[in-house]
């Protein structure tokens, strides 16, 4: 895909701000398990980062998902996984569907804040029983006046202690599971930034990876939201999910090439330097040909990513082509991590190499929005192989 002087300007101004503003203090973050979210995001939305593919009416550029992709793709300069995968919740997964389907209301009091910077934002879709299985949620919201009272819980929430409002998926009814849930945005916090009645932040969860990035589980119970904070239809919350995860799983690939390549790059550099019998590591072949093996399969990922970016712009179903690269990014990160921490050697396994955070980051990839084995049934029913599933769904 051709980008314009407008793409890269974009590219330019995000990677100046991660070299002076965030990868500085991602050591002291990943040593905290969390970084000041309120404090970068609204740093990001006064750059104007945090809205490029929102409304401009709510703060946003208006500008097409393209940007959005030059956005994800320049993340992956920031020296771990758990900020920019905040940072891509804020923009790419909690808030489309607010941005396409919400009311001028949720927009104004969610949407507009968040594109600001001054509300972080989460997602409230996987529970415990619940992970990529989202028809099996059972959180419930159900009628009482104008509102809607909240029950249930979240797991895995991405932001969830730092969190100003949640885009919930809950069941509003008894009918099939496909069109019983809607998107509600619930917000978490009172007047006082303290966490609403009803509302709890049962614990923040220690993690693999992905340290930088507080991680909670929420418990609701009798939460009242009112109704004019709907996303769209009753009952339509899970295909607006859906919807959301394609930009989810296209950002995931887009996210993960630049760190994919700086992994090998770093690998490369540090094997040319490290010496054994006599001779650089690198030197080996089995070294120099699986680097350059895994360069061309990075390079492999980043012309199927953008190809299903140009098909998105052309208005073409693309939901195959963003299973193909969330599932390809996923397998390949742990393939590219576990492959160069191997030629760092011991170092390889010390916290303090860059490799070491790279594995344990990755690792997700292959499990959040949605794990290679959904990917891999998306796939196979757009193939019509999978039995039962002759349908593209």
């Amino acid at each position: 895909m051709k980008l314009t002087t407008e793409h890269e300007q974009i590219r330019k101004t995000l990677k100046s701000f991660i070299e002076a503003e965030i990868n500085p203090y991602v050591d002291e973050w990943e040593e905290a398990g969390a970084f000041p979210a309120h404090q970068v995001f609204k740093e990001l939305g006064e750059l104007g980062l945090l809205g490029v593919t929102k409304p401009e009416q709510y703060g946003g550029m208006g500008l097409d998902w393209s940007y959005g992709a030059v956005v994800a793709e320049a993340l992956g300069h920031i020296d771990c996984g758990g900020v920019p995968m905040a940072i891509g919740v804020q923009t790419d997964m909690a808030t489309p569907a607010l941005a396409r389907f919400g009311t001028d209301a949720a927009k104004e009091d969610f949407l507009k804040p968040s594109i600001a910077g001054d509300y972080v934002a989460c997602l409230g879709v996987s529970e415990v029983g619940a992970g990529s299985d989202v028809a099996s949620i059972k959180t419930t919201a159900k009628k009482d006046g104008d509102d809607y009272v909240i029950n249930g819980g979240k797991m895995w929430t991405t932001s969830g202690t730092q969190a100003d409002w949640m885009c919930l998926l809950a069941n509003t009814g008894d009918g099939p599971v496909h069109q019983n849930k809607t998107l509600i945005c619930l917000p978490l916090k009172d007047d006082n930034s303290k966490h609403r009645k009803g509302v709890t932040v049962a614990r923040k969860l220690k993690k693999l990876g992905m340290r930088s990035s507080d991680t909670a589980e929420f418990f609701f119970e009798d939460v009242r939201v009112p109704q004019r904070y709907r996303i769209g239809e009753e009952g339509a919350g899970f295909m607006y999910q859906m919807m959301q995860f394609q930009e989810e799983r296209l950002w995931c690939a887009l996210s993960s090439l630049v760190s994919l390549d700086k992994t090998i790059d770093e690998t490369a550099e540090y094997a040319r330097q490290r010496k054994a019998f006599g001779k650089s590591i690198l030197d080996n072949q089995v070294v120099h040909f699986r680097l350059a093996e895994l360069k061309t399969e990075v390079q492999a990922l980043r012309s199927m990513s953008w190809d299903a970016v140009e098909k998105m712009m052309e208005g073409e179903d693309v939901v195959m082509l963003a299973s193909m690269a969330k599932l390809k990014a996923g397998r390949l990160a742990r393939e590219v991590n576990d492959a160069c921490l191997q030629y760092w050697g011991g170092m390889g396994f010390m916290e303090e190499t860059p490799v070491s955070r790279a594995y344990r980051d990755g690792r997700l990839g292959s499990i959040g929005g949605g794990a290679d084995e959904v990917m891999l049934s998306i796939i196979c029913k757009y193939m019509g192989t999978l039995p039962g599933k002759s349908n593209k769904a």
